[in-house]
């Protein structure tokens, strides 16, 4: 009689339960019917196992004619996952004809646990000690399964088991261990015990501190990520190609608002040669742009840029949005002078980023001329900043560039028109240059373009005030404007 696993352990109970059906909230695995490259073989026996009851499997197996090779069995397991009771039948049927692959096996082992079928799960394990097939892969299963279905005691218990089952208990098989609990949502502090336990007896790796510093990073715990990066470079020291583990420390840190801590760890990882990854940088920003902080944004981005980062495209705009909403121009103008030494080269919503917070700033000298360099990048202003601008511009005295702007959303069909052409109209009649506003108003008419009431009403004081036939220009102009509102 095979050895039983669990000789020694305080509550076998615990890890060999009562065999018990698969949890009505298991998730519905793929068929035969969703993997679109099953062979027409396994497609056959998945279809027998499907329709045929549990007492008439073997007959009508045998029936199909088909042989239960290795590749066979692989596949109609992979499509199984459903059906447990049906797989164990085929399984049984397949070894009849021929020995099984320990991959076989594990996919075997997999399904049961998959199902929550733990009891199967530990007798198919206890045959592929017997047939000395037995490997780590088979406990990884055995780990994940335990954890997706809550039972991590279980899972920690069937690591303590392995060396009966001649598999060595290495950090591999901590990591996958620790892996398939962090994957379950808040659940890295039964990681942080179990690995607590073991610290001593088992020499841990980098990618051991990188699973807990995932999970701690996905719970936001910072005091647990704290702990935890201090041990890691007390045990496995400084590593550049640790590059997971600082990017988790470090946007923890950032998610929950520790950015000068994070910034002073940045200083000491250059020190010893490493650096974060693109990964931290992109999640950094999205969370300082949350936070509203350009000031920690900033110089995140000069420490991590400037030790040879490259940021792309999208990062570029949104740390260059940030900046131009704090009005910080100067450093979004140095950020747009070193986009194209990075091979990322600005694009129109770049150009608006900045052209916004010109405008926003009343910075009429300085919103002209890169108003002009942006028609020449050929990146067009947005509707809304067409408008603005011209707003801006006749307010600081500037109106002819407020013209060409007008001149260019008509020649290059920025729409919506209305907001652009209306403060057109009004700026313009603030300094009494009513005879272009007339000349305005007709060609936005025939064009359809929207001239609001407020906007007319507002015509009205400036041409009412002049002497002369002004006053009859108005009147006709709002027999236009109220006809082209009729139709």
């Amino acid at each position: 009689m095979a050895e039983n696993p669990n000789m020694g352990v305080k509550n076998p109970s615990k890890i060999s339960p009562s065999p018990s059906p698969p949890s009505a909230k298991s998730p519905r695995f793929p068929s035969n019917l969703d993997l679109p490259d099953i062979s027409p073989a396994a497609k056959t026996v998945c279809e027998v196992l499907v329709r045929t009851s549990r007492n008439d499997v073997d007959a009508a197996l045998s029936a199909t004619g088909v042989a239960p090779s290795p590749e066979l069995v692989q596949e109609v397991l992979r499509a199984s996952y459903n059906y447990p009771s049906s797989a164990i039948k085929f399984f049984r049927w397949a070894r009849q004809s021929a020995k099984q692959s320990a991959y076989s096996w594990n996919l075997m082992i997999d399904l049961l646990g998959k199902n929550e079928l733990f009891d199967e799960m530990w007798n198919g394990i206890r045959t592929m000690r017997q047939e000395k097939i037995i490997s780590l892969p088979t406990f990884v299963s055995v780990f994940g399964s335990y954890c997706s279905a809550g039972r991590f005691k279980e899972a920690m218990m069937s690591f303590e088991v392995m060396d009966r089952y001649e598999v060595e208990k290495n950090v591999m098989a901590v990591n996958s261990l620790l892996s398939a609990i962090c994957t379950e949502e808040n659940q890295t502090s039964k990681a942080w015990e179990f690995f607590e336990k073991h610290k001593e007896k088992i020499p841990l790796d980098e990618d051991s501190f990188a699973i807990l510093l995932e999970g701690w990073e996905k719970e936001g715990n910072v005091e647990k990520a704290e702990v935890t990066f201090s041990e890691m470079v007390k045990r496995v020291g400084w590593n550049p190609e640790n590059v997971s583990s600082y990017d988790a420390f470090l946007i923890t840190l950032v998610r929950g608002g520790r950015s000068e801590e994070a910034i002073n760890v940045l200083l000491e990882m250059k020190k010893n040669g490493c650096l974060p990854g693109l990964k931290f940088l992109s999640n950094a920003l999205d969370s300082l742009i949350q936070q509203n902080d350009a000031n920690h944004a900033i110089l995140l981005w000069d420490i991590v840029v400037g030790s040879g980062l490259v940021p792309n495209l999208i990062m570029y705009n949104a740390i260059i949005g940030l900046l131009s909403e704090k009005s910080k121009i100067e450093e979004a103008f140095r950020l747009l002078d070193a986009m194209v030494f990075h091979g990322a080269f600005p694009n129109s919503l770049t150009y608006n980023l900045i052209f916004s917070c010109l405008i926003k700033n009343k910075k009429v000298k300085e919103g002209s001329q890169f108003f002009r360099e942006m028609v020449k990048n050929e990146c067009p202003p947005t509707p809304s900043n067409c408008a603005a601008a011209i707003t801006m511009l006749f307010d600081g005295y500037d109106p002819e560039t407020a013209i060409d702007i007008w001149n260019y959303v008509v020649e290059n069909h920025i729409k919506p028109m209305d907001a652009s052409a209306n403060a057109l109209l009004i700026g313009l009649s603030n300094l009494g240059r009513l005879k272009e506003v007339r000349s305005f108003a007709d060609d936005m008419l025939d064009r359809q373009i929207g001239i609001m009431e407020s906007t007319m009403k507002f015509l009205k004081h400036g041409f009412y005030e002049q002497r002369g036939s002004f006053r009859e220009n108005y009147d006709s102009l709002l027999r236009r404007w109220r006809a082209s509102s009729i139709s």
